[in-house]
């Protein structure tokens, strides 16, 4: 890519193959664009080549400009703008070192002592930690609301409610919010709508034109896509993008350039990748539908299932995430259906090229809302969260077909 070019009128699929690949970050004064990908550049510090320009720095604080190594360089810049580019309606992003650095990161940015933050009750268990632990230390007070009911969402507010977070869809139950409504009575009230979007990624919902006022991702899950990085990221629009930027540079939050050349990597595949777990995971989710063992499947994507309507209208993607709940059953039962997966690892993610499985155990994290979800059986209450990967989801079945006869076998 030889020029410096206006993506914004671009599909998506274009923009990821050009986001973050200015001329200058891939290449030198007389011979620009000389690489496909920016370098890694490695610096703590950052030289000016006379007296005039170390000065000058200092009025200028934006990506592009040398200053010192927390202000990154062009690895990050590069990462930064691609996010920026496929983020709609976004002014700027903010680099973290992990998902929840950005969470808290952002949380902390805009609340205040005194303030009350409106936590939805399907959060990330890590968010839900930290309502409870720094937040309430500070002076914040942390309240949650059922994810589905706008009426429960409603009486939470109070005069002195500064923000809420929502994650749509929830990581562990998949329940689908009501973005748009939720973000316009923010609007009316005066409170900061946060999302973390990690599930669906701007590829498959854009929050910023549904109202949102800030938009996280844990970049670790689908941007990285291959389980060898930790990052998160902040997108907004000018209202917010600054504050988050200077705050985030007076907590000293910066990012490895070598992490970020790692994302950036992930990031150029993210619509395949995305495509391909999304189908394999309807696939999946289809089959477990008619398993007798199931009592229900938790996939927004799948016809008929909890939050379908809203994913239909909202959302122009999916992703490999998913949980199923087993008919009655055991805990321990449950646990050697898992033991039982030979393709699936355990372990605490998604969004990489491999398959997981985890134990899915919503009561002991809701304090607003029920498990097992209404028109449930009060003894279907073990479930199972998969992330699909890129294996051909035939043998992904087969895998789980014979883990449920050992389910079956438990008694």
């Amino acid at each position: 890519m030889a020029k410096n070019i206006d993506t914004s009128a671009l599909h998506t699929d274009t923009q990821l193959t050009l986001a973050g690949r200015r001329p200058e970050w891939t290449g030198i004064e007389n011979h620009p664009s000389a690489v496909v990908t920016p370098a890694v550049w490695r610096a703590s510090t950052h030289l000016y080549p006379d007296m005039a320009a170390l000065r000058a720095g200092h009025a200028y604080n934006e990506d592009g400009r040398f200053y010192y190594g927390r202000r990154g360089a062009p690895t990050q810049w590069a990462l930064a703008e691609a996010l920026t580019q496929i983020e709609s309606g976004a002014a700027g992003t903010v680099l973290y070192p992990s998902g929840l650095a950005a969470i808290s990161g952002v949380l902390l940015a805009v609340l205040k002592p005194g303030d009350v933050l409106l936590m939805t009750d399907n959060a990330y268990e890590p968010s839900r930690t930290l309502g409870n632990g720094i937040l309430k230390t500070i002076g914040v007070e942390t309240r949650w609301f059922d994810p589905t009911d706008l009426a429960s969402f409603e009486a939470a507010i109070c005069e002195r409610t500064s923000a809420v977070l929502l994650e749509s869809p929830g990581s562990l139950t998949i329940d689908v919010q009501d973005v748009p409504a939720i973000a316009a009575i923010c609007r009316d009230r005066g409170i900061i709508s946060i999302i973390d979007n990690t599930w669906a990624s701007p590829l498959g919902f854009a929050p910023l034109p549904h109202g949102v006022d800030i938009t996280l991702m844990a970049l670790t899950k689908h941007a990285g896509g291959h389980s060898d990085v930790m990052m998160g990221s902040a997108s907004a629009g000018p209202e917010w993008y600054d504050r988050l930027r200077r705050h985030a540079q007076q907590m000293g939050t910066v990012v490895s350039p070598d992490d970020a050349a790692l994302v950036l990597r992930g990031l150029r595949t993210l619509s395949i990748r995305l495509e391909r777990e999304t189908a394999s995971a309807l696939t999946i989710a289809q089959w477990l539908q008619g398993r007798p063992e199931v009592a229900k499947v938790l996939c927004p994507m799948l016809p008929g299932a909890p939050g379908h309507d809203l994913w239909r209208r909202d959302f122009t993607g999916g992703c490999g995430l998913f949980s199923f709940v087993l008919r009655g059953g055991t805990g321990a039962a449950r646990d050697a259906l898992i033991d039982a997966l030979a393709l699936f690892g355990i372990g605490y993610s998604w969004g990489g090229f491999e398959s997981l499985a985890t134990p899915l155990d919503p009561a002991r994290v809701r304090t607003a809302s029920v498990w097992p979800l209404a028109g449930m059986e009060a003894e279907d209450r073990f479930g199972v969260r998969l992330s699909i990967g890129l294996e051909d989801p035939r043998d992904l079945i087969a895998d789980l077909e014979q883990a449920l006869e050992v389910w079956a076998a438990q008694g």
